[in-house]
């Protein structure tokens, strides 16, 4: 109950992280009392990992059971590139697509 107890801990702390940082804003992390946009995108994500870990994590055998298939890091390595670039584009003040003709 513990191991799922910090899973949601993890889970739970890396959403105003990657939301902040997709957002183009700044947030605070353990590193930095204002940290970059992509800073709280790469944090959210260390979260994720640990979370999705101990989500895995069996305290009777201690063994592992994270998604190790390549569909799962391919979908955790995608979300990881488009919130980095997200945050990169949305942290700009004048922020625009190419097609925004404005």
């Amino acid at each position: 109950m513990i191991t799922a107890f910090l899973a949601g801990f993890f889970v739970f702390n890396a959403i105003p992280h990657l939301v902040q940082g997709i957002s183009g804003k700044t947030h605070m992390t353990p590193f930095k009392r204002v940290s970059s946009p992509s800073l709280n995108v790469v944090w959210a994500f260390v979260n994720l990992f640990f979370g999705v870990l101990l989500l895995g994590f069996d305290p009777i055998t201690g063994e592992v059971n994270h998604p190790a298939g390549a569909n799962f890091w391919a979908f955790f390595i995608g979300g990881l590139i488009v919130s980095l670039v997200a945050a990169q584009l949305f942290g700009k003040p004048n922020a625009r697509l190419p097609w925004h003709k404005d």
